[in-house]
């Protein structure tokens, strides 16, 4: 007798939780009973509703570092040959830029909670290591604007090929998620160097700031309008388009990951944004631009 009913109880059971499985399924599309045959309670259609909609992007993100190269040390920006990062469009503290992680985390939070780790000249092969040294803060969102050295370079030749470029994010990014699971990551496209060489040119002093061996592979024989020039820079601009085709397509292979949408690029900056040091960096209204970019990108709501 004891055998019997045990195992009709278990029947029962099964039945039973077959049955609210169906009615479960067909009013919630979950099923109710777990797989041991015991009863679990289902979730409610709020709980269900609200896993299925909760973003991936957080638009409030309460820590931020920064990687990448001397636009976002504030190179030139306050004084010649110097890094300046209170100016940072990332990271900054100056009102006259107003960073993105100023307009994400207020003034007082933003000097406990961002770090800036760019570093002046770095390219792209110097990412990781950035990376792996910003991920010890633990930040929420890493803001990054890297490859502008890439394409300037001694000449055209010598300007990282494409599929290293690739490589060496891809490292970056791994070496990033292996670290940091949950961090977001804010990629900026690189600027129209070519662009830079149309405004800048217009300057005497820049000009001749420019002999001094800022970015040759764009700049050099700033007023030669020759065919080898102008191939040279065109060759330059299409090597900056490949490295920012680059960036989205590495980028849309992470959800929390998202970049500027080739907004920094398509930015028609002119002369008050470039230092007046070097005409090459961005001037001090450069970087709020920069960071106006950032923050609308940053805060976007998903689609």
């Amino acid at each position: 007798m004891g055998r019997g009913t045990d195992r009709a109880t278990r029947y029962g059971r099964r039945r039973a939780c077959a049955a609210l499985a169906v009615l479960t399924a067909t009013a919630l599309g979950v099923a109710g009973c777990d797989a041991a045959g015991g009863g679990s309670p289902a979730p409610s259609a709020g709980a269900s509703k609200r896993a299925k909609t909760a973003p991936v992007w957080d638009t409030s993100p309460r820590s931020v570092a920064a990687v990448g190269d001397s636009i976002t040390r504030g190179f030139d920006a306050c004084a010649v040959l110097s890094d300046c990062p209170e100016v940072s469009w990332a990271t900054g503290s100056s009102a006259k830029v107003d960073s993105l992680a100023v307009r994400l985390l207020g003034k007082a939070d933003a000097a406990d909670r961002s770090w800036n780790y760019a570093v002046t000249g770095a390219r792209m092969a110097d990412l990781t290591g950035q990376v792996t040294r910003a991920a010890k803060r633990r930040p929420e969102l890493v803001a990054v604007m890297a490859g502008a050295n890439d394409a300037c370079r001694s000449s055209a030749s010598a300007m990282t090929p494409v599929a290293d470029f690739r490589a060496q994010f891809e490292e970056a990014m791994a070496t990033l998620r292996e670290k940091l699971p949950r961090a977001q990551v804010y990629v900026s496209s690189i600027p129209d160097l070519k662009r830079l060489w149309s405004q800048g040119r217009t300057s005497p002093l820049g000009k001749q700031v420019w002999k001094l061996g800022i970015c040759p592979s764009m700049l050099g024989d700033a007023d030669s309008l020759d065919a080898a020039a102008t191939s040279r820079r065109n060759a330059v601009r299409d090597r900056v388009a490949d490295y920012n085709e680059v960036l989205r397509e590495v980028c849309a292979k992470d959800r929390r990951c998202r970049t500027d949408d080739g907004a920094v690029h398509a930015y028609r900056f002119g002369t008050d944004q470039l230092s007046h040091w070097d005409w090459f960096h961005p001037s001090v209204d450069g970087q709020a631009r920069l960071a106006e970019i950032a923050y609308r990108a940053v805060t976007a709501k998903s689609s």
